[in-house]
């Protein structure tokens, strides 16, 4: 962590020198921390760094003590976005999480609104998200206000090294181009399908809805409790697509699939069906792993809404937003590898413990 922290003193500081009282570093180091320690909003990241300052001091300089809480948003709006996902990449290399490059992983890249961003005149930030199947999200992009999620799919991509590994999104990337792109950076791709390629995902139901041809594919089941019920995930793969209308249009597509995953709780029965195509050969374990690790992205978004409060910040400037949705992650990678001595604690109660017993955690936290 400490080598982390010496990243930070690189950052690049557009302030006016000569006026300067707080070091960029320490402001980034504090925001960092205090979103570990349950601080969700400029206001209580500056009551915790006063609370804590004489910890915070073991390795960070604060010339002139702890920064106002408009100073600390100020700056996090001039700080670079780039510089905080190397910063994340330092981190991630210092806690390991990047071992087992060689193995498949599967990459879910899914967007989320910050809606407490937004204003009757401006629209609310929106940032697609890379999360890996070990659940570290490992990039983003903020989505310009004039596009949306199928422009910036590309541009995450772009920066992510996705040579060998799976790529899966929800029905809005399932683009041709971006079919295209994920085979030209030698990746292979779990795109869902619903109505916006509305003839693509009928043509498919309709396959999967023949009694005998859903007998010929290659099936795959599992049962288990889940939210105080009974879940059985129902997996179906095949590679007979030569009938598939548009098949030419999609770089690498080798076979289509579906899920049907039950539930029964309550005496009640719910059941939902879902279509794929992928350019993955007939392999049912790699087509349900992957079908099922999207879910880590949707997870992660559960936890800055929930865990983090991030739709109720009020943070209208949006680069000090995006920077703290990027701090955020930061923290949650973080959390999910910090031993507080208990087991099965949630990410929520791991920052409750923090927040209550900093001191006792963060020499823990520099040796991490």
């Amino acid at each position: 962590m400490i080598e982390v922290l010496e990243y930070l003193e690189k950052a690049e500081d557009s302030r006016q020198q000569k006026k300067v009282k707080h070091l960029m570093k320490d402001i980034i180091a504090i925001v960092f921390f205090a979103s570990l320690a349950r601080a969700d909003d400029w206001i209580e990241i500056h009551c915790f760094a006063e609370e804590k300052e004489a910890t915070l001091r073991d390795y960070l300089e604060l010339p002139n003590g702890v920064p106002s809480h408009d100073t600390i948003q100020r700056v996090m709006a001039i700080v670079s976005p780039e510089r905080l996902q190397g910063f994340r990449v330092k981190w991630n290399e210092a806690i390991s999480i990047g071992e087992g490059e060689k193995i498949r992983k599967i990459l879910s890249l899914d967007g989320k609104t910050q809606r407490g961003n937004g204003t009757k005149s401006k629209k609310a930030n929106h940032i697609v998200s890379a999360v890996d199947n070990d659940g570290f999200c490992v990039n983003e992009v903020l989505v310009d206000d004039k596009s949306n999620e199928i422009t910036a799919i590309p541009e995450l991509l772009d920066v992510l090294n996705i040579k060998g590994h799976i790529i899966t999104t929800d029905a809005m990337g399932a683009q041709t181009k971006i079919a295209g792109k994920i085979r030209r950076k030698q990746a292979d791709y779990v795109l869902s399908l619903k109505k916006n390629q509305a003839t693509l995902n009928n043509d498919v139901e309709l396959y999967f809805n023949d009694i005998e041809l859903l007998n010929g594919c290659v099936y795959k089941k599992t049962i288990e409790k889940a939210r105080g019920g009974v879940e059985k995930r129902e997996y179906w793969q095949t590679e007979d697509i030569s009938w598939l209308q548009g098949k030419k249009d999609w770089a690498g597509l080798k076979s289509i699939a579906m899920t049907r995953n039950t539930i029964v709780k309550n005496g009640k029965t719910t059941e939902e069906e879902r279509y794929f195509i992928s350019s993955l050969p007939i392999d049912i374990d790699e087509m349900a792993r992957a079908i099922r690790g999207h879910w880590m992205v949707e997870s992660y978004h559960w936890h800055l809404d929930v865990t983090f409060r991030e739709d109720a910040n009020r943070t209208i400037e949006k680069a000090a937003a995006y920077n703290l949705n990027i701090i955020r992650k930061i923290a949650i990678n973080t959390l999910k590898l910090l031993d507080v001595g208990m087991k099965r604690v949630s990410l929520k109660g791991k920052r409750f413990i923090l927040n209550i017993s900093f001191e006792k955690y963060f020499g823990k936290l520099m040796e991490m």
